[in-house]
């Protein structure tokens, strides 16, 4: 089964957007941001769907090395492990950013001890997590050579994210928690539809397979998600 991430349907009220995927797929992955930013877990509830929860990530850096801005970072992910706790849902979280080159060390202490915090919080709510690849020069995780993370918390592999670093064979190669999907030309993220940018995507769906895991779908536009699902479905 493909998911299908809320991100295709941003513009969109989240009943709606759920509407338009469950006509696709039983699997959606709320993008908890802007008008799908989630308060409790109801507008979920109301829907015979598997969730799960990207953790909101704009304005949030759970690496920052001013101390109050990274835990109240923790404290919005924390409202989102509850919710997704509701509706046993795992949670992808982005690994935070550094603003100068300088604070990189600092910030990747930062993240180390926000990783064992979430984790506490994780447990606590008997839910799974997984950090996200990134691919802009700012963030952290941007290649394999920063894992393994802390022991017992998974690797999201955003496809994307890796073919812009260059190293989405050596990513492959991982442990994998959680996959997104979506292509794009090796420079920009623009999250095209599978099959229309530069992604070897046979390899990509060998180790999709080998891991038995549920990919989500994480493209621009719903039309995107259903040629998405049309090429995925051909290679199958």
């Amino acid at each position: 089964m493909y998911g299908i991430s809320t991100y295709a349907l941003q513009t969109l009220p989240l009943p709606e957007a759920l509407d338009r995927i469950s006509e696709l797929t039983r699997y959606a992955e709320i993008m908890d941001e802007g008008c799908h930013f989630l308060k409790s877990s109801e507008p979920l509830q109301s829907y015979d769907l598997r969730y799960t929860i990207h953790a909101p990530s704009r304005g949030v850096n759970i690496a920052s090395t001013l101390e109050p801005i990274r835990k109240a970072s923790l404290g919005v992910i924390e409202d989102c492990f509850a919710i997704a706790s509701e509706v046993d849902a795992d949670v992808v979280v982005h690994p935070g950013y550094f603003a100068w080159e300088t604070e990189k060390k600092p910030a990747q202490r930062q993240f180390c001890r926000s990783l064992e915090e979430l984790s506490a919080m994780a447990g606590e709510r008997s839910i799974r997590y997984y950090i996200e690849n990134m691919a802009w020069e700012y963030f952290l995780l941007l290649t394999p050579d920063e894992l393994p993370l802390l022991d017992g918390v998974d690797l999201a592999l955003d496809v994307g994210h890796a073919q812009i670093m260059g190293c989405l064979p050596a990513f492959l190669k991982q442990q994998i928690g959680h996959f997104h999907l979506h292509d794009n030309d090796g420079r920009s993220d623009t999250h095209l539809a599978v099959g229309s940018g530069t992604i070897d995507f046979t390899a990509v769906m060998e180790a999709v397979g080998a891991s038995g895991l549920d990919p989500v779908i994480e493209v621009g536009s719903i039309e995107g998600a259903i040629e998405s699902l049309i090429v995925l479905e051909q290679m199958s």
